[in-house]
């Protein structure tokens, strides 16, 4: 008999984590829209700032002595928006972790120009630096692979919106792929051009949704998380 696992209702805004807003709760799962600029998990420089922190205080509901807490399965990028989920105890966390490979995880992103193919796969082998930046290698020896499916959305007369799938999961793997073929990401400090980027207070990246199969009933499920408003407003931007 397939087990049954009620969903939370969503408490009033004033009431969730800040800069998290819950797109979904149960007993095993929670489900959030992370803000650009909040870290997932901490640094030495922000060891209570960031998203674990803060659900882990929420799911505590402000009893320091609960022994409720979250489990990170995967991470967003500080400046990366969107679906981030977390397991609410460890049985979920190490059911989904066995499956997350097969995770359907889509991305949005406003890259500068136009590309000259309207869909494609990007692959390529990724190495870091000794301060932390990726890049591109030709030895297939001296990198990992990445590789990042991608289908234009909507064009202007300077940027262009995609749809993402990440095949893999290299660390900033569709900012490098496509910041090699002349076209970073919108806002992109680290691998953009500077110049261009003054007036873009924001990246342009977004983790849009993902699917997948819920660890206890096997459902099917699909988070979303609105794309942020200023990407629609690059569009707009006639440059």
């Amino acid at each position: 008999m397939q087990q049954t696992r009620k969903k939370f209702k969503s408490p009033p805004k004033r009431y969730q984590p800040r800069g998290l807003a819950v797109l979904y709760e149960d007993h095993d799962i929670l489900v959030v829209n992370k803000v650009s600029g909040l870290l997932t998990l901490s640094s030495e420089a922000a060891q209570e700032d960031t998203a674990y922190f803060r659900l882990n205080n929420y799911v505590r509901k402000g009893v320091q002595k609960s022994k409720n807490r979250v489990y990170i399965l995967h991470r967003l990028e500080r400046d990366t928006s969107g679906v981030l989920i977390v397991a609410k105890n460890e049985l979920t966390r190490d059911l989904l972790l066995k499956s997350w490979s097969k995770c359907k995880k889509k991305f949005r992103t406003v890259v500068h120009g136009i590309l000259p193919e309207k869909e494609g796969v990007l692959t390529s082998y990724l190495a870091e630096n000794s301060i932390h930046k990726m890049y591109s290698v030709d030895d297939y020896k001296k990198g990992k692979i990445a590789k990042t499916g991608y289908k234009v959305l909507q064009e202007s007369t300077a940027f262009s919106m995609l749809e993402l799938d990440l095949m893999t999961d290299r660390k900033h793997q569709a900012r490098v792929q496509f910041a090699d073929l002349g076209c970073p990401v919108a806002g992109d400090k680290m691998y953009g051009p500077k110049d261009k980027d003054k007036s873009i207070k924001k990246l342009a990246y977004h983790a849009e949704s993902i699917t997948l199969h819920h660890p206890h009933t096997q459902e099917e499920m699909i988070f979303e998380a609105k794309v942020p408003g200023f990407f629609y407003s690059l569009m707009s931007n006639k440059r």
